[in-house]
This record gives structure tokens, sequence and C-alpha cells, in this order.
């Protein structure tokens, strides 16, 4: 009994030292590239990252055989419930025992400013959906990078082209955390430097239910734009009984943050003629149509510009894993801005110093009913926005690692 003991001891050992030189060879810690996509799963944002994310993360992890250099790639989820201290508790874990390497989505500002926090004093990387433009600014960390859209890309670009065309006087309906005022503050400077006013501005809870107090407010207040700085179903409930307060006849209702998702649950009767400002159409170019037909066929619906984003956030964060023979955070991270990105979601993308992805982002116009061909068939590309344009400039964010360079 005590050779068979001592025989499968060595085994151990032997297998254990085995392992950790194939980790050592592959300048992967652990052994394993270990993803964790965090995000709402069950509440008001839920449609526009969830399980969509997860699917797109998981669609990028195939296109390098689920490993790279014989190093498996894992990829795994939590709900962070929209709360900061869950979503810190979650990150909290997974970095201390689980070993995950990097976070991605997240899409609550309040949640990813403090990951961020953590991942920078833990040397993680993260992937950020979220919309504070300070996660490049003031906020900024060598590790963290932003890859969707900002508060800057989709407010202040959205309220400078409509106060310059006239539609001067705005009531602000905002959600009150930082997503909100951060979405808020951008779109007040656009107004005020275009020569426009913000009349008045109502904050409400996160999934508010009711709008109708605000929106009286905003009828009574006969300021020529009503500009919704919230997401997901608050911004769909808020359309939807701003319909039937009858503001839309009167008054321009503005939807910053607009997702696909969003369409498809307002209806094209109401939410048609629509403008926005949105980083990915699925029937965009043939390269977004090829992606989105495979996603698709996994998930049942056509992605989300957030659910694409995180396709092309963790394709990019794998290749520059490959390129770089390591999962060291740093290393990784000075590699994802050394190279170039060209994918579905963005043909032709860089990196900039601040982990602000840069890319083209695209004005949409919702369809009327009797264009759409098919479900999913929601919007009309208008424009295209350079990314040079689209994204505010590097030195008007304060990011502190320039300081650095």
């Amino acid at each position: 009994m005590k050779i068979v003991k001592l025989g499968v001891l060595l085994c151990t050992i032997a297998g254990t030292a085995v392992s950790q030189s194939v980790a050592a060879d592959s300048g992967k810690s652990d052994n394993v590239i270990k993803i964790g996509i965090l995000n709402d799963r069950s509440g008001a944002y839920a449609d526009l990252g969830g399980e969509g994310s997860v699917v797109a993360a998981k669609m990028a992890a195939e296109e390098f055989g689920n490993a790279i250099d014989g190093v498996p790639i894992e990829i795994i989820s939590a709900d962070h419930q929209n709360k900061p201290d869950i979503g810190l508790g979650i990150v909290r874990r997974w970095f201390d025992v689980e070993k995950v390497d990097v976070v991605a989505d997240i899409s609550n500002s309040g949640v990813g400013f403090a990951v961020t926090t953590l991942a920078n004093e833990r040397q993680r990387i993260v992937l950020n959906a979220s919309a504070s433009s300070d996660f490049t600014g003031k906020a900024c960390t060598r590790t963290s990078f932003q890859w969707v859209y900002s508060s800057y890309t989709n407010g202040y670009g959205l309220a400078s082209a409509l106060t310059k065309q006239k539609l001067d006087s705005w009531f602000l309906i905002t959600v009150d955390y930082s997503f909100g005022h951060a979405f808020s503050n951008d779109m007040r400077r656009a107004i005020e430097k275009a020569g426009g006013k913000v009349v008045g501005e109502v904050r409400h809870p996160l999934n508010t239910a009711d709008f109708s107090s605000v929106l009286l407010q905003a009828q009574a207040s006969n300021a020529k734009v009503v500009a919704l700085a919230n997401a997901g179903a608050d911004m769909t409930t808020a359309v939807k009984q701003a319909s039937e307060f009858g503001i839309t006849s009167k008054q321009t209702l503005v939807a910053p943050t607009v997702f696909l998702t969003d369409i498809d649950s307002i209806g094209l009767a109401a939410a048609q003629g629509l403008q926005f400002v949105t980083a990915f159409y699925w029937d965009r170019d043939e390269a977004s149509r090829t992606w989105s037909k495979k996603y698709f066929a996994r998930q049942g619906r056509m992605p989300t510009m957030t659910q694409a984003g995180i396709y092309s956030a963790v394709r990019h964060y794998l290749h520059a894993v490959r390129a770089a023979k390591t999962d060291d955070a740093l290393k990784v991270a000075d590699k994802m801005r050394e190279l170039p990105v060209s994918d579905a979601f963005a043909p032709n993308g860089k990196v900039r110093a601040d982990g602000q992805f840069l890319h083209d982002m695209y004005i949409a116009r919702v369809k009327k009913p009797a264009e759409s061909k098919q479900r999913w068939d929601y919007y009309d590309i208008v424009s295209t926005i350079p990314a040079d344009e689209a994204f505010r400039p590097l030195s008007e964010g304060g990011c502190p690692l320039l300081a650095q360079r």
C-alpha cells in the first residue's frame, strides 16, 4: 500500500510540475486565460448586454480555437445587479480567488468606476462598455479600456448638432447615478457652447416605472428638446409615456443612448424618425451582416452595439495576448495600444493612449413601419462620424497617464 501511495504521490507531483512548466513556457499565468463578463443580467440593461455579451465573447474565443499556445480560454459571467458593492465583491473574488485575468462589459458606470479602481490595484485588465467619458479622463488607468461609446460621443455630439439646428432650449430627464450625470454634463457643455440653454432638469431613480410627473414638468417647460439622459428600460418606458402625453407632437424627444433592443421594445410606430448616435448596426455592411447572422443563429436576435463591441474587445485582447506571448496585464495593455483593430464591429480602429478605442460612429434614423422588411430591420445609417471627430480630443480628457509619458 505504501508503494502504491508513493507512486500516486509522485505522479501527482510530476503532473503538477508539467502543468506549471506548460504555463511557464506559454507565458500564461495559472495555465488558463480567464475572462469574466460582468453585467446586468436581470434588470434594465439585461437586453442590451446580459447573456448576449457572453455569447459574443465566446464567439471571439472560438476564433482562436478556445486556446492560445495550448492554454485554454475560459469565459465566466456574473450579474452585478447595477449595484457597485455587489459588482465590486464579485470582481474581488474573481481576482483574488478565481484568478480572472480580464473583466469585460459592465455597462454601468457606477459599477465601472469601482471595478476599474480595483483592477488598477490588482493590475488586471478591464474592457469597459460603460458610458461615462471619465473612464478615459480623470479615471483612466493603464489597464482599463473604453470600447463601445461614451457620454461624449452620444451626448455631447448629438446635443451639439441639434443645438446648431436652432433646437436651442433643452429639458433634461436624467437617471440619478454616474451614467446619467456624465451624459447630463456632456450635453450641457455642448448646448451652452453652441449658444443654447438648459431650462430644466429632473433626476429619477434607476428602473423608474412612472415618468408622468417628470414628463409633465418637461412639457410645461416649453423646451424645444426633451432629452432622456438614461438608457435601457428607463428610456423605452419614458419614450412610450412621452408619446402618450403628446410630447412628441410639440417638442423634439431625444434619447442619446439607443440600442437595437430598445427599438424592438418600443416598436417602429412609436419610434419612427428618431435619430441618434450608434457605434454599430448589424446591417451596416457585409462584414457586420456576416458576423451578426452567426450571432443570430446562437442567440435568436441581432446584436446590440454593446454585444458586438464585447466581441471586438475580447477578440483584440486575445490578439494582444498572443502577440505579447503572455497574459501579464501591463504587457498586454501595451500591446493592445500598439495593435490596430479590424473586425465586424470596427473595420478600422485603434486604441489611444488613454485607453479609448477610436472607431467611426454613425448617425442612425429609425425606419417607418412600412420601410421595415423584417424584425430587426429598424435603422437607416444616415451618415458616418469619423473616429477623430466622434471622440473627445485626447488633450481635453485630463487622463493622468498622459503626464507620465
